[in-house]
């Protein structure tokens, strides 16, 4: 599988990366079995960017991840987790996760304080069993944005520094935010979720400009916008942003998905192959849950989409103009 350098650093990435969120449970439980399986099957398929954060199953993906590559070769993979959550041990008490379903041995705390960003490190080495990372990002800032550039991001950068991360920046879905952040700082990649994909281009107004200009990579987060582009033919009550797609959005999806028919692709194999068409994005990251959703996705990440694909759904005023062309 191809890989792609993350802006100016010598971290590299896979186009494809395994997101780990399905791994802490994300919408309904997952057994070790079926977690240790998906991930055996990406990294027999190719994959070598792993991406996950303390949020995730609070500490249950980053577990399963870190129990997987602990007897892999270290340079063979680019590991990726996020600050600005802390996991404060708690009785469950017989409770399920607010967010992931597992049982709620922990709340979360907010803190982007350089001491909060170091310990979230420390505690998430410890968890995955190793010594270093090769991403660290800033992760949900959005209503702390503001304490995360005053603090949060000088602690990312003093780890960098010491070789403790490759590169950093900050995951969030505020394309806004995520434009000054490339504009005003140094980082080196941004994660983008669910902002650059079939259904939504508005990255391609400030914010991917921005990571051309300054040499920041954009890593592609939820390019199936929740769920209404994994299918061929979105079906109503399919997810989209974590909710219920409103119907404008479902008929769009299936004008989009009309179109992809007729070149002989499906919209999951389009809405992977579209972000990385930009020279911004260096690759995608999509959540998988099972063996057989790793070789799923694969599929589709491999398939030849025609050029012409794209010039249609332009034409049809289904992409936006300003999208890699």
């Amino acid at each position: 599988m191809r890989t792609r350098r993350l802006g100016r650093t010598e971290v590299e990435v896979t186009e494809l990366g395994f997101g780990s969120g399905p791994l802490g449970g994300l919408y309904e439980p997952l057994d070790d079995e079926t977690a240790a399986g998906a991930l055996a099957a990406a990294w027999e398929c190719g994959i070598r960017f792993f991406d996950t954060a303390p949020h995730y199953g609070v500490g249950h993906a980053e577990r399963r991840l870190g129990g997987f590559l602990r007897d892999l070769p270290r340079e063979d993979f680019t590991l990726s987790t996020k600050v600005g959550r802390l996991l404060v041990p708690q009785d469950p008490a017989g409770r399920v996760d607010e967010s992931f379903a597992v049982p709620a041995t922990h709340r979360r705390e907010w803190d982007f304080s350089r001491d909060g960003v170091l310990r979230c490190v420390e505690e998430s080495l410890a968890r995955m069993d190793t010594d270093r990372v090769d991403v660290l990002l800033l992760h949900d800032a959005e209503r702390h944005f503001e304490a995360a550039l005053r603090t949060g991001l000088p602690a990312l950068a003093e780890l960098r520094a010491q070789g403790v991360v490759g590169a950093v920046g900050a995951g969030m879905h505020d394309t806004g935010m995520l434009t000054r952040l490339v504009r005003e700082h140094d980082v080196d990649v941004v994660m983008l979720s669910g902002r650059y994909t079939l259904l939504d281009q508005r990255a391609a107004h400030g914010l991917l400009p921005a990571c051309a200009e300054r040499g920041v990579s954009l890593l592609a987060a939820s390019v199936f916008n929740s769920g209404l582009l994994a299918t061929p033919r979105p079906s109503p009550g399919a997810y989209f942003d974590y909710a219920a797609a409103p119907p404008d959005v479902l008929r769009r999806a299936r004008r989009i998905a009309d179109v992809c028919a007729s070149h002989g692709v499906s919209l999951p194999e389009a809405a992977m192959a579209f972000p990385l068409r930009h020279p911004a994005v260096a690759g995608i990251v999509v959540g998988m849950r099972s063996a057989r959703e790793v070789r799923a996705d694969l599929a589709a990440f491999r398939k030849d989409v025609p050029e012409r694909l794209w010039s249609d759904l332009l034409a049809e005023g289904l992409l936006d103009p300003r999208a890699a062309p």
